[in-house]
């Protein structure tokens, strides 16, 4: 009867290499008085990774100056603040998945590399 050995988690596979990120890269993938975004543990759900639709803008309605009072004001400054908001929260998930991606790509070659390295280690066994 062969040795079969047991499972094995995946996630408790610790692979051993070095990944040293830009620390610029970090900053701009953390958020501002939070924990620095470490790409080795965190992980992004499916639906985190989906592309987003493209939305089309909707066109833009010229409000005569003389409607352009204190509620406009207010709703044109709060609709801005909501837009950066937005644009900066995509930026940061963007850089995230781009140093995650960096880190992945580092550990898939390191991980291809030690797949070789068995390989031929098990064929000096047949």
């Amino acid at each position: 009867s062969r040795n079969t050995p047991s499972p094995v988690d995946p996630e408790a596979v610790e692979v051993l290499m070095n990944f040293d990120p830009d620390p610029a890269d970090l900053a701009l993938s953390s958020v501002p008085g939070h924990e620095t975004f470490d790409p080795r543990k965190h992980r992004f759900s499916d639906e985190e990774l989906k592309p987003q639709p493209i939305m089309k803008k909707a066109r833009k309605i010229q409000v005569p100056d003389e409607q352009k009072d204190e509620k406009y004001w207010n709703r044109r400054y709060k609709n801005n603040e909501a837009a950066k908001r937005s644009r900066d929260a995509r930026r940061l998930k963007e850089n995230q998945i781009t140093v995650r991606a960096a880190f992945l790509e580092k550990e898939n070659a390191v991980l291809r590399q030690e797949v070789a390295s068995i390989r031929q280690e098990l064929s000096r066994y047949r």
